[in-house]
């Protein structure tokens, strides 16, 4: 089966029973902190798919991958031994991302990321995200990342909308520019 229609029907599943038992907010903390240990460890999903490791081990691993002290909720913990059992720990990484997604949609969440060449104070991150909260009429949801590579300014990705103001990029221009005209004449 393909990976984003299973990742899908048990995302699906698993924020309807949430939404059922209320619980859909500390789901949400938890396949976000489980889906950023996924980032962040990539030896953890080399763990889940090794079969020589128990699903004992497994649940244990992926509960204190989820909230870092392994006392998951038990709808996490059901659901997680669910798939489990079902033997689709290889797509675990692929529904929490698609429960995120869901949750998002389900609460008008956006999504920000802001990257910059120094670091940005809180007082300047939190005028962005009003700022954005308010053209998109919704909660936004802003990372930032530090890149000394784009020299200077900023890039601001929002949902599927990129604002490139950085100066590495407007140097490239400039640059494809000279490169152009310069072929004019020759």
């Amino acid at each position: 089966m393909e990976v984003g229609v299973l990742s899908m029907r048990y995302a699906k599943a698993m924020i309807e029973y949430a939404q059922e038992k209320g619980v859909e907010d500390r789901l949400y903390n938890e396949f976000f902190t489980l889906s950023h240990s996924f980032r962040v460890q990539p030896g953890l999903r080399e763990v889940l798919d090794n079969p020589v490791v128990s699903v004992k081990d497994k649940l244990a691993l992926i509960c204190t991958a989820a909230d870092g002290n392994g006392e998951s909720s038990r709808e996490f913990v059901r659901f997680i031994t669910l798939v489990l059992r079902n033997r689709r720990e290889g797509y675990l990484q692929f529904i929490s991302l698609m429960y995120l997604d869901l949750y998002r949609k389900l609460k008008h969440i956006g999504v920000g990321k802001l990257i910059t060449a120094v670091p940005v104070d809180k007082e300047t991150e939190n005028r962005i995200r009003s700022a954005a909260a308010h053209i998109l009429h919704a909660q936004m949801e802003l990372d930032t990342v530090i890149d000394p590579s784009i020299e200077g300014g900023f890039i601001f990705d929002i949902n599927d909308y990129r604002l490139d103001a950085s100066i590495a990029t407007q140097l490239k221009r400039v640059k494809q520019q000279f490169i152009d005209k310069n072929r004019r004449i020759v």
